[in-house]
């Protein structure tokens, strides 16, 4: 009878960790919306917008930073980058300090993120593609790399056999760095960026990674952050990626990689020429994603796992407007989730929801047991899944990067920049060029200033009326009319970051936290200049070439 009852209870257990979702994160590099058929745009994307059909289709999604290394920290850990105690982020932002959450974080020892919290529910816990999150993409001395169990590499390394094998050794040390933060498994893994000299991207060599993990967890409840390199860096290198199959994460191939059930690279160009699309204006890089979302879904469908997997689609931050706090192209992006089992197909949705909220999700769904020491910021997008909204769901969003911070509502967005003690003297003593830079929320020109596109980048405040102004072209933070909106929108400000606890500005005054107005005459001086990638033209530049 004990027997009979410890084999219903095994079974019992064994039902219910089947109920439980399987959940995929397919994470793209630098991705607007307008790559997207789904999104109204003209691109190939059939995959990705049978997603939408069967499933959610979310018009309002953010993330909480908009470069690699703070973004992807939060779709690991479901919290603000603020928050992280890598030794890092607390070196170059002690504690009592303003945060300056850049491509200073790191997921933590403590191993308080998803792949050790989702293993711990009962899943298995895969992790593919690139990581940017682990801290030590910094390095730069022969040492420093020892110490990961990795091998230095120049930056002017060459092909051959042996920067293969260099390369071959790095990414088994990468895998290592993911499992010893609790992932069960890593594979065909990307420290950073990719490296020279192999630098074109190879979505089948992360793809067969992926489909080998779904194929080894079909029968037990998995977890999948897939994190593909696409579709970083300018249009025409993902056509010229295209070109090279050989070239990978783990140096060169022996071999192309085919991925069962993924369109081949030269169909995908085949279809892009049959429809008019230039595979050098980005079209070579939407349609060779979207191949890859399909090889998981025809996966998926073969061993009969696609009705109980949550896919999640989205990107890390946007492309045109990343380094800024910008909606359109910035912080806003696209984000589709299919769900057979649990979403309703065909759904819209408009309520605002933010990277934060996949992890938020995987715990809810999973039923895992958060430890008391867990900081969550997330919200689980369950209740949304029906298709209608819930009473009660979020007001607003917080964003943040670098010195800068944003609150967003359905109809305003506030954004603030505040300049910390040690950055106001810098600034102060440096020659221009040099400050100027340093007035951008990352400190830094190229992907620091896209944002200076928009002519109010360099104002301090900032306060938009989203439904008239999405492209945030009228700056109300002056307009009388607007005072009292501009103080409640500073107000829900000052609530998020007194909970992340560090000083910023006026708003939570200690520490080297400085009210604004300290560098007028440089805000002034950047508002008069041109900034083109690494390059300031000053008005004097201007001027002298009439």
């Amino acid at each position: 009878m004990k027997k009979n009852l410890i084999l219903l209870f095994v079974l019992a257990l064994n039902v219910q960790a089947a109920q439980k979702p399987n959940i995929i994160v397919f994470l793209t590099d630098d991705q607007d919306k307008e790559s997207i058929g789904a999104y109204g745009a003209e691109a190939w994307t059939p995959n990705l917008d049978r997603m939408a059909e069967e499933g959610m289709l979310f018009h309002n999604a953010y993330v909480t930073s908009t470069v690699c290394t703070p973004s992807r920290y939060s779709y690991l850990t479901g919290r603000y980058a603020s928050r992280s105690t890598h030794e890092t982020f607390l070196h170059a932002c002690p504690e009592g300090a303003q945060a300056d959450p850049v491509f200073n974080v790191g997921l933590e020892p403590d191993n308080l993120n998803v792949g050790a919290m989702m293993k711990a529910a009962g899943y298995r816990t895969g992790y593919v593609g690139k990581f940017h999150a682990s801290g030590i993409e910094g390095l730069n001395k022969p040492e420093d790399y020892a110490a990961f169990g990795m091998e230095f590499l120049s930056k002017k390394a060459e092909e051959s056999p042996e920067t293969t094998e260099i390369f071959r050794k790095n990414e088994l040390a990468a895998r290592k760095l993911l499992t010893d933060r609790g992932f069960d498994w890593a594979k065909n893994i990307y420290l950073g960026n990719m490296v020279k000299p192999y630098t074109d991207h190879n979505l089948e060599w992360t793809i067969d990674a992926a489909l080998e993990f779904i194929e080894e967890s079909k029968d037990e409840p998995f977890y999948l952050h897939f994190c593909t390199t696409l579709v970083h860096g300018p249009d025409a290198e993902w056509y010229r990626s295209m070109q090279n199959p050989l070239f990978s994460g783990e140096g060169e191939l022996d071999a192309p990689i085919e991925p069962e059930g993924m369109l081949s690279r030269s169909k995908i160009l085949a279809e892009l020429e049959k429809r008019g699309l230039n595979p050098e204006e980005g079209h070579a890089g939407y349609s060779w994603v979207d191949a890859g979302v399909g090889a998981i879904l025809t996966k998926l469908k073969k061993l009969g796992l696609d009705d109980n997997t949550l896919i999640f689609f989205t990107a890390d931050h946007g492309s045109n407007m990343k380094g800024s706090l910008w909606d359109l192209d910035g912080t806003c992006v696209p984000f589709i989730a299919r769900w057979p089992k649990g979403i309703k197909a065909g759904s819209n949705n408009r309520d605002l929801i933010q990277s934060i909220d996949i992890v938020a999700t995987a715990y809810d769904l999973a039923e895992a047991k958060l430890p008391a020491a867990y900081p969550l910021d997330g919200h689980s997008l369950a209740p949304l899944f029906g298709g209608k909204s819930p009473a009660g769901w979020r007001d607003h969003l917080y964003i943040e990067l670098g010195n800068a911070r944003a609150i967003r509502t359905q109809d305003f967005k506030y954004i603030s920049i505040r300049y910390p003690e040690e950055k106001v003297e810098r600034i102060q003593q440096m020659p221009k060029e040099r400050a100027l830079a340093q007035l951008s929320p990352l400190g830094r020109l190229g992907i620091g200033v896209r944002g200076a596109a928009n002519p109010n980048f360099w104002y301090e405040d900032g306060l938009y009326r989203m439904d008239k102004d999405p492209k945030e072209l009228n700056n109300l933070a002056v307009d009388p009319e607007y005072a009292s909106k501009l103080a409640a929108m500073q107000k829900l400000l000052t609530a998020e970051l007194e909970s992340i606890g560090r000083p910023y500005g006026e708003l939570v005054p200690g520490g080297n936290a400085v009210p604004p107005g300290q560098v007028d005459e440089q805000l002034e001086l950047a508002r008069q200049c041109r900034f083109v990638g690494k390059k300031i033209i000053f008005p004097e530049d201007v001027s002298g070439s009439k």
